[in-house]
């Protein structure tokens, strides 16, 4: 490409000047870079950084990361989501004990080969850690360049990652892998933002052909949109002035192994006496118990990227609370902030002052 040494070398001197500082940044340390870009994955740097602190604090090496139980590790992951994230780290991490004595592998290959490890994640460990020739290609990047070069390959196809991964390697310069990558990134983190990016002050106004078409809001091109679902979810916290029932999430899915309170899931919503009927009559309470019913939150949104989520929180307040059916723990009202739970029963304990 004839001007890619110019646009580089632009790019990264506006990185000198802008960029900001954070404690992933400048150092070497492959184990750091890896925690931190897993937890920027769907997470805003503003949140991010204070996860980022806590975790390394408690897992300062990939030694503690691999012996610590998965529960402990959920419960520092708590509250930023994709819960997937933590299991893989936790994962990974045994792999590097087992199949690397412990030390991060240095090869490209070895990096991707490591569970929840993808193609842009091991890009940016080996050159943000050893400066190695490869292209990270996040959605900041693909924003950027589909700009500037008014590319309309769509980017969530095969063909349009690899079509940009190819790109970003024939602009990038080998000798600056490192900084070139952190300047990608960091130019559509700041300045060229998803909506209403200040163009006036754009080192490459006069080089972007999304802005002299006027087609910015064209970029970067979707071929398929996500289809969402609604589900209904309806918790039960049950207790009395002592203990509650919670339950652990089985099966695969986002919350696995997450603790919760016992709940019924609906594809409709239900009314008070399908919710009765199906619930505590039925199933996890005895037929002559009597408690005070409340609902306490309503219809709480929560979007997932393939579900939209109501969440429904009712509080059944019971004299003394029957040992616990096969399925659910019976635990103290103290104890509870040692199970890690999801985000929805995060705000629901936070909202209520309950046991957090």
């Amino acid at each position: 490409m004839e001007n890619a040494l110019f646009i580089t070398q632009k790019l990264i001197n506006w990185y000198a000047v802008n960029h900001r500082n954070l404690p992933w940044r400048d150092i070497y340390d492959p184990y750091r870079i890896w925690i931190s870009e897993i937890i920027l994955q769907q997470t805003r740097v503003v949140q991010g950084l204070e996860y980022y602190n806590r975790f390394v604090r408690r897992f300062p090496d990939v030694r503690s990361l691999a012996e610590a139980p998965e529960q402990e590790v959920l419960k520092y992951w708590q509250g930023l989501g994709y819960y997937s994230r933590a299991r893989n780290l936790h994962a990974a991490a045994q792999s590097i004990m087992d199949e690397y004595n412990g030390e991060f592998p240095h090869r490209y290959a070895d990096v991707l080969r490591l569970k929840g490890i993808g193609e842009y994640t091991a890009a940016a460990i080996v050159s943000f850690a050893w400066n190695q020739p490869y292209p990270v290609v996040d959605g900041n990047v693909f924003r950027f360049l589909s700009r500037l070069f008014a590319i309309d390959e769509p980017i969530d196809t095969s063909k349009g990652k690899k079509y940009f991964a190819k790109l970003a390697a024939e602009l990038m310069d080998k000798s600056q892998a490192c900084t070139f990558n952190q300047a990608m990134m960091e130019f559509g983190a700041l300045q060229c933002i998803p909506s209403s990016p200040d163009c006036t002050v754009c080192p490459f106004q006069s080089e972007c052909l999304a802005y002299s078409r006027r087609t910015i809001v064209n970029y970067p091109v979707k071929q398929n949109k996500t289809q969402t679902k609604d589900l209904y979810l309806y918790y039960f916290h049950i207790h009395d002035a002592e203990h509650l029932y919670i339950k652990q999430r089985q099966g695969k899915g986002i919350w696995q192994n997450l603790f919760e309170f016992p709940l019924i899931e609906s594809e409709k919503v239900l009314s008070f006496d399908e919710i009765s009927q199906a619930f505590f009559l039925k199933k996890w309470l005895p037929d002559d118990l009597t408690c005070d019913f409340h609902l306490i939150i309503e219809n709480r949104k929560h979007v997932l990227s393939h579900r939209i989520l109501y969440a429904n929180f009712y509080e059944l307040k019971l004299k003394q609370l029957p040992d616990a059916p096969e399925e659910l723990i019976r635990i103290a009202q103290t104890a509870m902030d040692n199970y890690p739970v999801h985000r929805l029963m995060q705000f629901y304990l936070e909202k209520n002052n309950r046991f957090v």
